[in-house]
């Protein structure tokens, strides 16, 4: 029996997310968004592409929670898109009642679910899903680590000429100004990226990953960036519904890894069908250790605000 994804939210995240899902054909796919016609819309519109691009999935688009019961996942990418001049720490208020009451209706619908949030300021959103769905930790996932990392591992691959597939480095911390590239885990093919590269060239890099999300938001002036983020989603997607047990950077609920407790905080950990099997600690420079706790601190003050 195939696998149920559920998406909330229609927009350019979600409805990317949607068509990479039914490609890759992972899953049937339920979109909800509260704008009525507007999943039903591009539910039909992905469905009619089945016969040409030859996914033979389910594909619905829906203003109901109760279409979306029995979902084996759902991914949260509902609320308010950032705008230029703002930061994600704007959208802290607008989001948080958006995400509470989606992922307290998904929560009833799909109470044995593994959720992923998308929404922004994702490391505050990701604990407010958390608190409203009561899940295990286990099961309630933030994306931030692959997509910044992602974008760390673009730059590198640029400034170098060579393959991106070749570059490998992790982002930490939370998803914001203060999160945390580690040049000590960064290689090409292996080769630690101090002997490939001089650091002021590598901390111009860093600078710019912390600023990417902005960067994408600042060109395109009405919205923020789908493309990379959907594709991140997939990732974890598929190592979960693959049980790849993957290592892969992801916000997870710390309860005194890397001396944080209490707050979803981008970490290394294994994905797979249980959703985080593992948090992974490695061991950082005393510089990254220093910047990753800055980064919790900036977290935490998200969260007070809220009181989530």
């Amino acid at each position: 029996m195939r696998k149920k994804v559920t998406v909330i939210g229609a927009g350019n995240v979600g409805a990317t997310l949607a068509h990479r899902i039914v490609d890759k054909q992972l899953a049937d796919v339920v979109v909800i968004d509260i704008l009525e016609g507007v999943p039903q819309g591009k539910g039909l519109d992905l469905l009619q592409a089945g016969p040409i691009e030859g996914y033979d999935v389910k594909i619905k688009g829906t203003n109901d929670y109760q279409d979306t019961a029995n979902s084996d996942l759902v991914v949260m990418t509902a609320g308010f898109p950032r705008k230029p001049g703002m930061s994600r720490d704007d959208l802290l208020k607008a989001n948080f009642e958006v995400v509470k009451s989606a992922v307290e209706q998904a929560a009833k619908s799909s109470p044995d679910a593994i959720l992923i949030v998308v929404t922004n300021p994702l490391d505050a959103m990701v604990q407010t899903a958390y608190r409203v769905s009561g899940f295990p930790k286990n099961r309630v996932i933030g994306m931030a680590g692959i997509l910044d990392s992602a974008r760390y591992r673009t730059f590198i691959a640029e400034a170098l000429n060579v393959s991106v597939q070749d570059v490998h480095g992790l982002v930490l911390g939370g998803h914001g100004d203060t999160m945390v590239p580690v040049p000590s885990y960064t290689t090409v093919a292996g080769v630690p990226i101090s002997q490939l590269m001089p650091k002021e060239q590598l901390d111009k890099i860093i600078d710019r990953t912390r600023k990417g999300g902005g960067e994408i938001v600042a060109l395109l002036k009405t919205g923020s960036a789908y493309y990379a983020p959907s594709a991140a989603v997939v990732q974890m997607i598929d190592a979960i519904f693959n049980d790849r047990k993957k290592i892969l950077p992801c916000a997870a609920y710390l309860e005194g890894e890397y001396g944080i407790k209490g707050l979803f905080v981008g970490v290394p950990v294994k994905l797979g069908a249980k959703g985080i099997e593992q948090i992974v600690e490695i061991k950082l420079t005393p510089e990254e250790q220093a910047a990753l706790a800055k980064s919790a601190a900036a977290v935490k003050e998200l969260v007070e605000i809220i009181a989530v």
